[in-house]
C-alpha cells in the first residue's frame, strides 16, 4: 500500500483470502479472524493473517456476509468522483450492449457492476431499485441522484427513482422493509408508479409498485425474441405465464393460438389487459391454473410448442433435490404432451439450480418421456445482466430451446 489507511481492519481466513484474490467479493463470517473499531454500514479494509492488504468494503456484523468487497485497489478514494465513475461505467456498458433496447433494460446488477446488493431497473421514464446492502443503503442518497444526472445529461427522461425494499431479507442485514419513491431534490414524485415500456415490439404497463420483483422480469428480454422466431403458425402453451410475456411473443411472431396459463388470477387479468393492448386478444386465451396439475389432464398433441417459464423453485441449496424433482415433473410432462417435431422452450431463474444439475434433469424427463431432444439453442440472461466469472451467483438463468423428436 503506497498510503495510510483511514479505515479499520478486518483479518480473514486463508480460505476467504484465496476466494477474494480470485476475484470473489464476499467475506462471510465464519471466515473473520479478527476485526477492530468496524461500524455497520461502513468500510473496513481486509487483510490475510500476514497483514497482506485484499481490498476494501462495506462491513456488517448482522450479515452473514460479514464483508461486501468494492474495490482492491489500494489507491482508490471512496468519495463522490469514484461512486459517479462507477454509475458512468455501468450506463455506457448498457448503452454498448443493449444499443437500441436502453429504455427498458437493467442498469444496475449488483456485485456484477460493483454495487453489492443494488439493483436498478429502468423502465421507461421510471426506475426501480432494490438495496440489499447496507453500505449502499447509507450512500443511495448520493448514488440515485448522480444516477438521474447522468442518464439525463445522456438525453434521456427519468420522472422518479421507486424503491421496491419490500423483502425480509433486509432485516437480516439490518434494514427496515418499505416501498415508495425516493425523495429527489428539486424535483416532485411522479403522480403514479405505472408507466408503459416497448419490448421487442410490445407494449406492457409496467408497475413498479406492485409488479413481481421491480415490476417487470427484463432478463428473459432476448429469449423471448427467440421464441417468437419459432412461433410461426404454431399452436403454443405458455405456462408460467406471469404478465404474458412469453406468450405475447409468441403470438406477435405469428403463432396460431396461444393459450397463457398462471396460477395467479392478478397476472391473468394483467396478461389479458396486455393483449388487449397490443390487438393479439383474437389469438390468445387465458386461464387461471396450477400447472403442475393442468399438465397430466391435458390430451397429448394438443400444442406443438410448450413453454415452461416457472418462477424459481429454489432459493437455496438445501432444497435443490426438491426443486429439480419440480423441474423434472413440468418438463417430463410437456415433452409427453408435444407431437413429434414439437418444440419445447423451458427454463430455470434459480443460481442454485446449476447449468450441471439442469441439463442431468432434462436428460432424464427426455429418458423418462421416452423422447430425443434435438438442442436448437442454449441461452442465459440478457448482457444488461452480466455474468462475472469469478462471481458464479451472478449466473443464474439457463434457457433451452428444442425439438423434441
Amino acid at each position: 500500500m503506497k498510503q495510510s489507511r483511514p479505515y479499520p481492519f478486518v483479518q480473514v481466513s486463508k480460505k476467504a483470502a484465496l476466494s477474494v484474490e480470485r476475484g470473489h467479493p464476499w467475506v462471510y463470517d465464519t471466515e473473520i479472524l479478527a476485526a477492530e473499531g468496524c461500524a455497520d454500514g461502513e468500510l473496513a479494509d481486509v487483510f490475510t493473517g500476514q497483514r497482506t492488504y485484499l481490498g476494501t468494503g462495506f462491513y456488517n456484523s448482522r450479515s452473514k456476509i460479514r464483508v461486501r468487497i468494492i474495490s482492491r485497489n489500494a489507491n482508490d478514494r471512496f468519495d463522490e468522483a469514484f461512486w459517479e465513475r462507477r454509475l458512468r461505467h455501468a450506463w455506457e456498458y448498457r448503452k454498448t450492449v443493449m444499443r437500441d433496447d436502453i429504455s427498458c433494460c437493467r442498469l444496475i446488477f449488483g456485485e456484477a457492476d460493483s454495487f453489492p446488493g443494488l439493483t436498478v431497473d429502468r423502465f421507461s421514464n421510471l426506475l426501480a431499485a432494490q438495496t440489499l446492502c447496507l453500505g449502499i443503503e447509507k450512500r443511495k442518497g448520493l448514488l440515485f441522484p448522480l444516477l438521474c444526472k447522468i442518464l439525463e445529461e445522456d438525453g434521456q427522461r427519468i420522472d422518479g427513482v421507486y424503491e421496491r425494499n419490500d423483502l425480509a431479507i433486509r432485516e437480516l442485514e439490518g434494514m427496515e422493509q418499505g416501498k415508495g419513491f425516493f425523495p429527489l431534490a428539486g424535483r416532485e414524485a411522479p403522480a403514479s408508479p405505472v408507466t408503459e415500456i416497448t419490448e421487442n415490439g410490445i407494449t406492457y404497463a409496467v408497475d413498479v409498485e406492485n409488479g413481481q420483483k421491480t415490476g417487470f422480469f427484463l432478463d428473459q428480454k432476448y429469449n423471448r425474441q427467440a421464441v417468437a422466431r419459432l412461433s410461426r403458425g404454431k399452436t403454443v402453451l405458455d405456462c408460467f405465464t406471469h404478465t404474458g410475456s412469453f406468450g405475447l411473443n409468441a403470438a406477435m411472431g405469428g403463432a396460431v393460438h396461444v393459450h397463457s396459463v398462471d396460477i395467479s388470477e392478478e397476472a391473468i387479468r394483467m396478461a389479458e389487459r396486455n393483449a388487449a393492448r397490443n390487438g393479439l386478444s383474437d389469438r390468445m386465451t387465458f386461464e387461471t391454473a396450477n400447472v403442475f396439475e393442468l399438465l397430466p389432464a391435458l390430451p397429448p398433441k394438443r400444442y406443438d410448442f410448450i413453454i415452461l417459464d416457472p418462477p424459481a423453485f429454489t432459493k437455496s441449496r438445501k432444497t435443490t433435490q426438491n426443486a429439480a424433482r419440480g423441474y423434472k415433473e413440468i418438463n417430463l410432462r410437456a415433452m409427453k404432451l408435444l407431437p413429434p417435431g414439437g418444440y419445447l422452450a423451458t427454463c430455470s431463474c434459480s443460481h442454485f439450480m446449476t447449468e450441471e444439475l439442469f441439463v442431468k434433469m432434462l436428460h432424464e424427463a427426455a429418458h423418462d418421456a421416452g423422447v430425443r431432444l434435438r438442442q436448437i439453442e442454449a441461452r442465459q440472461q440478457s448482457p444488461d445482466h452480466p455474468i462475472l466469472w469469478n462471481v458464479p451467483e451472478t449466473n443464474y438463468l439457463k434457457f433451452y430451446l428444442f425439438q423434441v423428436v
